[in-house]
């Protein structure tokens, strides 16, 4: 086959998943998209696009493998400690007390929780310094974390709530014992404080507007690295629109603001790629 042929062959298949599913392939990077096919592609046995997409018309669970291929990601609980430790310690104190407590966040591409209870987790450390450190529970009656996904393998794993001990290695064991059940099963669960802070949505950041706008708080690390430019542009300048005057953006460390973003946002730490929308 030649490589005419070979990108031919992949972008019907793109445009068969894109039109079968919903999933917006024309999004992303082709490199991206090309290596998560792969992964199927080898699962199935089968060499080529055309192969493929005749077992996705044969085979309907293959697309749901395969969605969850291509939204698939890497992550932990308190993913780059410094990141966190630098949110909860300089930026959100202010935040919270502006907030007057009913601070609102985003994680947005929430993969299977960890992150979108990280920052609920930080949101009720922000609520115990707040009441003396008593743990007084009231103070969270107003905070709210959206957590959204494309992809329905991790929207049900953040409803669970529960994680195996390896999602918590880079997490401060105080907090682990804090807001999580002992670990005398395989999974430690989320206490129920912490649960009703984090409500789960079906979202697709390319596609749909954000959920519940506007924010105190948007975390979106390590996602937007798999479009294309001209969406990432477009994602920043959603993002930006969606934040309350005073608000925080969070990025991966990778990552890097693209766009008319650039001019409306000021960056707070160029390390851990913390922004803020100026009031």
């Amino acid at each position: 086959m030649t490589a005419a042929q070979d990108e031919g062959a992949f972008k019907a298949l793109t445009k068969k998943i894109s039109g079968a599913r919903g999933f917006s392939c024309e999004a992303y990077k082709d490199k991206c998209l090309r290596r998560r096919i792969a992964v199927r592609m080898r699962a199935r046995g089968v060499h080529t696009y055309e192969d493929y997409g005749r077992l996705l018309d044969q085979d309907a669970h293959e697309y749901d493998l395969l969605l969850d291929a291509l939204t698939i990601n890497v992550t932990k609980f308190y993913r780059n400690a410094e990141t966190w430790d630098a949110l909860a310690r300089t930026y959100l104190p202010a935040l919270w007390q502006a907030a007057g407590g009913r601070v609102r966040a985003w994680s947005a591409g929430c993969a299977s929780g960890e992150e979108p209870y990280t920052v609920a987790v930080v949101l009720a450390e922000a609520a115990r310094a707040a009441a003396g450190g008593e743990g007084d529970p009231q103070p969270l009656a107003g905070a709210r974390v959206d957590a959204t996904d494309v992809d329905r393998a991790s929207l049900e794993k953040t409803r669970a709530a529960a994680w195996p001990a390896s999602a918590f290695t880079e997490m401060p064991a105080p907090l682990v014992r804090r807001y999580f059940s002992e670990a005398s099963s395989p999974l430690r669960r989320a206490v129920p404080e912490l649960q009703r802070l984090v409500r789960v949505l079906k979202h697709d950041l390319v596609r749909d507007a954000p959920p519940d706008p506007p924010y105190h708080l948007i975390v979106c690390r390590n996602v937007v690295i798999y479009f294309d430019r001209p969406t990432q542009e477009r994602l920043f300048a959603r993002f930006t629109d969606a934040l309350r005057p005073g608000g925080l953006l969070v990025l991966g460390k990778v990552e890097t603001l693209l766009g008319t973003a650039r001019a409306r946002l000021e960056l707070l730490d160029p390390r851990e790629r913390i922004y803020r929308r100026p009031e």
